[in-house]
């Protein structure tokens, strides 16, 4: 059961939760007969255009977390408001849209539909919305030229290499000019090199159009990337720091409650 909100989230947080809970029931039971815990009181905020890295090693609840704040699960407790929007209290339609029209994934696997053609593939949000067969195409070029592979535009999947399929898919996660990306372990596929520039140009998009990224990592050169980090161990915050200028106006505290879009 969902609670119910005790006050409004900050009006400079265009992603923000609150005590959320989570525990995945196809793991063995624990003592008390629940399931085994994913995510426990875990809080956070994220200004608009911010970067904020949750780092942790593997089963610390990153992509949880990150589902969570995507609508892609609802918590057991506590809230996920977007923009002033109650995400925990939408009914799955109405978090599938949100997700399509305001938010971009990208994972550590690519997940290319094989029949589509590479811009088929990253214009697929814009397609399922609506939009014109061209004006999609148009804006998956623009995307798919600015990370090296415009080139691979006609040719299907199966024809590129895992790191240019990984590609395609931060192409698809920026083609609709979300509000926020959600990245997880996005660069654990690649190399040195790739890694550089798919991290690059999801930067230069999130600073440019002032979209606030969610980026689940534990590398720390991955990390290294973003404004601020979160670190999560066992389902919990287990700190947070910042890694911009020390001249940002945030409050003290207000690092484990605080997301942007």
């Amino acid at each position: 059961m969902v609670a119910p909100p005790d006050n409004a989230p900050p009006d400079n947080d265009v992603l923000w939760a609150r005590s959320l809970q989570y525990s995945h029931w196809g793991c063995p039971r624990t003592k008390s007969g629940g399931g085994s815990p994913a995510l426990v009181g875990v809080s956070v905020g994220v200004r608009q255009g911010e970067i904020l890295a949750l780092t942790g090693p593997r089963g610390s609840g990153k992509t949880t977390l990150l589902r969570c704040l995507s609508g892609q699960l609802r918590p057991e407790q506590g809230e996920v408001w977007f923009n002033s929007v109650p995400v925990h209290t939408m009914g799955a339609p109405a978090r599938e849209r949100l997700r399509r029209d305001r938010f971009g994934w990208i994972g550590p696997e690519p997940q290319l539909l094989p029949e589509l053609k590479v811009w088929e593939n990253a214009a697929l949000p814009l397609l399922l919305a609506g939009a014109s067969h061209r004006a999609a195409k148009n804006a998956a070029c623009e995307w798919l030229d600015r990370l090296d592979i415009g080139g691979f535009a006609r040719k299907r999947p199966a024809s590129l290499t895992r790191a240019e399929c990984q590609r395609v898919a931060l192409a698809r996660a920026l083609v609709n000019e979300p509000a926020v990306i959600f990245a997880d372990e996005p660069t654990a596929p690649l190399h040195r090199a790739e890694r550089a520039l798919l991290l690059r140009t999801l930067t230069t998009a999130a600073r440019s159009h002032e979209v606030t990224v969610l980026l689940a990592t534990h590398d720390e050169a991955t990390a290294a990337v973003a404004d601020r980090r979160l670190a999560l161990l066992d389902g919990r915050l287990a700190g947070a720091a910042a890694v911009s200028s020390p001249a940002d106006d945030t409050p003290e505290g207000q690092a484990a409650c605080s997301l942007s879009a």
